[in-house]
């Protein structure tokens, strides 16, 4: 199986399941860019992305931000410091369609490149609330492949003040500082 396709497994993994309900699975990120980084997925599991939802599966991506909210919401009680984004690629590396809900100090092992800190960094990564707007609005959620893709090749950006850094080490322990600062 293509590594594209491997959501579809892992939320049969009982090591990797974190919570399930009758239309949703969530997950922990396989690869983590965060300390905490989790997926939630449609059941049954969906191979599409964003851009070929519509206004339909606007109650499917609702719910699919409310499991993201409550998981939040369970992992801040635990730790009010922490923060969260919750959203999608508008060009996911994986097939089926999945919502992450990421801690904001990006401190992982994974998070490895330019590409991986511009998908969670940028407008590559798309708030829940407005992928649901775009579709209550136009009934579609277009993406201008070319645009998304440009996003993950500029420079590396930290997203509290807005410095352009060197490189990756450099940008996370700038970024380190500047989110414990509370910059954020």
């Amino acid at each position: 199986m293509a590594w594209t396709q491997a959501l579809a497994t892992a939320v049969k993994d009982e090591k990797m399941r974190v919570d399930e309900d009758e239309r949703t699975y969530t997950i922990k990120d396989g690869f983590p860019k965060a300390q905490h980084h989790y997926l939630v997925l449609p059941k049954p599991v969906q191979a599409r992305g964003i851009s070929s939802l519509t206004r339909d599966d606007c109650p499917l991506v609702q719910h699919m931000t409310r499991r993201g909210e409550e998981l939040v919401e369970r992992l801040t009680e635990k730790d009010p410091k922490l923060k969260f984004r919750i959203g999608f690629h508008a060009i996911p590396s994986m097939a089926h369609l999945h919502l992450h809900v990421i801690s904001q100090e990006f401190d992982s092992e994974k998070l490895k490149n330019k590409k991986h800190w511009n998908s969670f960094t940028t407008d590559f990564f798309m708030e829940a609330d407005e992928v649901v707007e775009g579709l209550k609005k136009d009934g579609r959620f277009s993406i201008d492949k070319r645009h998304y893709e440009e996003l993950l090749k500029q420079d590396l950006t930290c997203p509290c003040c807005k410095t352009v850094g060197s490189n990756l080490p450099k940008m996370r322990e700038h970024y380190r500082r500047c989110f414990s600062s509370g910059r954020h």
